[in-house]
């Protein structure tokens, strides 16, 4: 056995491949972190899976150094359509092409292509070493640092000491049996067939997706690509031949091109683990949760766990930070995927009417919701919810905006015009509503940051407004663009300094830093 021992510098062990195992890699390559992923198969995984993401997912890949190249390989989702047994629409949701985030608010994209788009990321990272072909046989222990992960390979076994090990290894996770948790089932469960074609037909398609909410046989279509679409049929009693289930959506009497890439039997789940981590053993993406997929936040919910985590885990390793800032990835993220989850499983009933007594009256209820004016349009905005109150988000006796996602909308630095998470870099960030006062200024030097007017930002008023409409004169982001801390409107000093500084081993300093000129003023004024 070879062994590869702890020390100064030792690498966080990433095992999992997939999309949620390489973002985790990127995002803390972008900190400095030495990452080793694990994976069993050589390459990419060939057949297609996820085919949506949401604009905060967007956001995400950008903050990985990816959401340009990304973007030649998405193409924009007009929303959701909910069609009767005849295929007539009863309810249209829409999704705009600018969400809160700077992105259009769905996205369709074939997943073998983001994998090797996010691998060839990878590969320009030399923090980051990938060791595909490689069987992962035991992780521990995983009460503290180092710890040890065994693996195998054609050459032989392979013990690696890790400062931390991230299990993105699927809803089959030996990584979460290595930590002793177990599933917590959600009570959703139902077998699917999943077929993706390609076809140069002129399918009819409104650029959305359609939900056929018929009790007998449920389905789902999505085109995905120029020539490639998704159907998805719940199993019944009976098997249908493919043309006659698809049918519907193809032009009358079709006989021309038509390649099946994939058809297989999916059993949608609800689930979520009863423990996300053990000492420096993470679960991430389906090795932490599995939801159906009614609403398109699989793959996105494991994506915002690595966002999550990974600049946390940075600072612990980087610079000190209290353990306890890791505590606050299972507690923010547990409840959200919860939320997202118990959505997922509420869409399905209502849209697919369930398979229990009382799939009648839920299509009744959902007939009725679709005709409440304005009802649609509430359905077409953000899914994802504010983060839950603790040592990170400090709320005040209103709600307010501490918890959400700061907007980002396009900004003028250096000249040019840009995205905001662009200017304000991988760290925290101070946004004011007006000139920054010494006690912000303090807490900015603290975080090694300085305090931004949002008026500087040449943004056409949008973070003024969102300040305004959440009655605050200035916020504290985070890295991941979570607002922390609010200043409420007529306030001085943030909420809650004592607590989350405290996490972060931050101590904001008595005197601010000399005034200098901000770098964006004379791009903006």
């Amino acid at each position: 056995m070879t062994v590869e021992r702890s020390g100064p510098g030792a690498p966080v062990v990433i095992i999992g491949a997939g999309p949620v195992g390489v973002m985790a890699a990127l995002l803390l390559a972008r900190r400095g972190v030495r990452t080793v992923v694990l994976e069993r198969h050589q390459d990419v995984y060939p057949l297609p899976r996820a085919v949506a993401t949401d604009d905060e997912v967007r956001r995400i890949l950008q903050a990985a150094g990816v959401g340009e190249e990304f973007a030649t390989i998405a193409r924009p989702s007009n929303g959701l359509r909910l069609l009767d047994a005849r295929h007539r629409v009863r309810a249209e949701i829409r999704r705009t092409g600018h969400g809160h985030h700077g992105y259009p608010q769905t996205s369709m994209f074939d997943q073998p292509e983001l994998e090797r788009l996010l691998r060839d990321a990878l590969a320009r990272h030399p923090e980051c070493e990938l060791r595909g072909g490689v069987e992962v046989t035991g992780v521990g222990p995983d009460t503290a640092a180092p710890v040890r992960v065994v693996y195998r390979d054609e050459e032989g076994e392979h013990q690696l000491w890790a400062d931390a090990v991230l299990g993105c290894d699927g809803a089959n996770s030996l990584t979460r049996d290595a930590i002793g948790a177990v599933w917590e089932d959600l009570r959703f469960e139902e077998r699917w067939n999943v077929i993706d074609v390609r076809t140069k037909a002129d399918v009819r398609c409104w650029e959305g997706v359609d939900q056929v909410c018929d009790p007998r046989r449920p389905a789902t279509f999505m085109r995905v690509g120029e020539d490639r679409y998704r159907w998805e049929f719940r199993l019944g009693d009976g098997d249908e031949p493919l043309r006659e289930l698809i049918a519907p959506w193809l032009p009358p009497s079709y006989d021309g091109d038509f390649e099946v890439v994939r058809e297989t039997q999916y059993t949608f789940r609800a689930r979520t683990a009863d423990r996300w981590r053990s000492g420096r053993v993470f679960l991430l993406g389906d090795a932490a949760h599995l939801t159906p997929p009614f609403i398109g936040q699989g793959l996105c919910a494991g994506l915002r766990d690595a966002h999550n985590l990974t600049w946390k885990l940075a600072r612990v390793l980087q610079q000190g930070a209290d353990e306890r800032l890791l505590d606050t990835y299972e507690s923010e993220r547990k409840p959200h995927a919860r939320h997202m989850i118990r959505l997922a499983v509420a869409m399905g009933w209502a849209m697919t009417g369930g398979q229990d007594g009382a799939a009648a009256l839920r299509r009744g209820l959902l007939a009725a919701a679709c005709r409440i004016p304005g009802l649609t349009a509430m359905a077409g905005r953000d899914l994802s919810p504010p983060l839950t109150a603790g040592p990170l988000v400090r709320r005040g006796p209103r709600r307010g905006l501490a918890g959400s996602h700061c907007p980002q909308p396009w900004v003028t630095a250096d000249g040019r015009r840009t995205r905001l998470d662009d200017v304000l870099g991988d760290s925290f960030a101070v946004l004011t509503a007006a000139e920054p006062w010494p006690s912000l200024n303090a807490v900015a030097h603290g975080l090694g940051i300085r305090a931004i007017p949002v008026g500087d930002l040449g943004d056409e008023g949008t973070l003024a407004a969102w300040l305004r409409a959440g009655r605050a004169d200035a916020v504290l982001l985070r890295p991941d663009r979570v607002v922390m801390d609010v200043v409420p409107a007529g306030g001085r000093d943030f909420t809650g300094t004592a607590t989350w500084a405290s996490v972060l081993h931050t101590r904001p300093r008595l005197f601010p830093p000399e005034p200098t000129a901000h770098p964006l003023r004379s791009a903006t004024r």
